[in-house]
C-alpha cells in the first residue's frame, strides 16, 4: 500500500509540477511592471516640459505599473560637430542646447539608441520629441517592433518628428501644422468616453495647454480612432491655420500590425503633466496600447 501511495505521488508531481511552476511563471509576468522607455531627444526646438515629464513619470509610473528609463540624447555622443565655429562632441553640443531649455545637463548616462536590440528591453517607447531622434535603419527597427506586437506612445511634439519620413508620419499618424501663440483655454470633446485613454476628462470640459493644428496627410479619420477633439466654437487657431474641415483632433489610437500606437497633443505646459486629469489621461492610453486595458481602435469614418 505504501508503494502504491509513493507511485502516486511521483506521478501526480511529474503531472502537475511543471504546470504548477508555468503558472506562477506567468503570474509574476501579468503582475510586473511594464517597461517604458521615455525619449526626449530635442533635434528641433526644446520644451522644458520635457525634464517635468521624466520626473513626473519615473515618480508616478511604478505606481502605475511602468518603471520607466529616460533617454534623453540617441544619437551618437562621440561624434565631432561643429558647433559654433568650434568643434566638439555632438554630446557636448547637444548637452549645452538641453540644459538652456530645461536647466539640466545630458551625460553619457542619459543616451541610448533605439534599435531592435534595444527595443527588446521595452514593452512601450513613448516619444515627446523632436527633430530625428533615429536614423532610417532605426524607424525600419521601430516599425518592425511596433507591428511584432510593441506598443509606440507620443505626446505634445512626437508629431513635431522625423519630418519627411512617411513611415513615422503613418505610424504616429499626423505631422505638426501650427498653433496659435501662447495658451489656449478649450472645451475637449471626448469623441470616445469607453476608451481607457479618456479617463480623467468630461465632454465638454475646460482645459488649457497648447493647441496642436496638423497636416492634411497623413492625418485621417479613416486610419485613426480619435478620443479627443476640441469642440467646435471654443477655439480659434488664426486664419493661417485654419482647417476647412474644421478638424481639430487631439488624441486618437491605431493599430499597426500586432502592436499599438496612442497620441496625445497635450505636454507642452508642465503644468499639465503635474494635473491628474492628464495623468489618468496618459496612463489610460499607455495601458491601453501595452493590452493591459481593452479599447476601442476602429477608425473613426468606419
Amino acid at each position: 500500500m505504501k508503494k502504491l501511495t509513493f507511485l502516486l505521488a511521483i506521478v501526480t508531481l511529474v503531472a502537475f509540477g511543471p504546470v504548477t511552476r508555468a503558472t506562477a511563471e506567468e503570474t509574476k509576468k501579468a503582475t510586473a511592471n511594464k517597461r517604458l522607455l521615455l525619449v526626449t531627444h530635442c533635434g528641433g526646438f526644446p520644451h522644458g516640459s520635457v525634464f517635468t515629464a521624466e520626473e513626473v513619470l519615473k515618480e508616478i509610473g511604478p505606481k502605475n505599473g511602468f518603471d520607466v528609463t529616460c533617454y534623453r540624447f540617441t544619437e551618437d555622443p562621440d561624434k565631432i560637430v561643429k558647433d559654433k565655429g568650434v568643434e566638439r562632441t555632438a554630446l557636448e553640443a547637444y548637452s549645452d542646447k538641453f540644459r538652456g531649455a530645461t536647466k539640466q545637463p545630458v551625460g553619457k548616462e542619459h543616451c541610448g539608441r533605439i534599435n531592435k536590440e534595444t527595443l527588446k528591453n521595452f514593452d512601450v517607447v513613448l516619444f515627446f520629441t523632436t527633430g530625428n531622434p533615429v536614423s532610417k535603419a532605426e524607424l525600419a527597427d521601430l516599425r518592425e517592433w511596433v507591428k511584432a506586437g510593441g506598443a509606440l506612445a507620443g505626446t505634445h511634439c512626437a508629431t513635431d518628428t522625423l519630418y519627411g519620413e512617411s513611415v513615422y508620419g503613418d505610424l504616429i499618424g499626423a505631422y505638426f501644422q501650427g498653433h496659435p501663440p501662447g495658451l489656449q483655454k478649450i472645451k475637449v470633446k471626448v469623441e470616445d468616453a469607453k476608451h481607457p485613454a479618456a479617463a480623467g476628462f468630461k465632454d465638454g470640459m475646460d482645459y488649457q495647454d497648447e493647441m496642436y493644428i496638423f497636416k492634411n496627410v497623413p492625418y485621417s479619420r479613416e486610419k485613426l480612432h480619435i478620443i479627443f477633439s476640441i469642440e467646435a466654437g471654443s477655439f480659434n487657431p488664426g486664419k493661417n491655420l485654419v482647417r476647412a474641415d474644421n478638424d481639430y483632433a487631439i488624441s486618437w489610437c491605431r493599430e499597426e500590425g500586432k502592436g499599438k500606437v496612442f497620441y496625445t497633443s497635450f505636454g507642452h505646459d508642465p503644468k499639465v503633466w503635474k494635473d491628474e486629469k492628464f495623468q489618468h489621461h496618459l496612463f489610460g492610453g499607455l495601458k491601453w496600447a501595452t493590452g493591459e486595458l481593452k479599447g476601442d481602435a476602429t477608425p473613426s469614418k468606419k
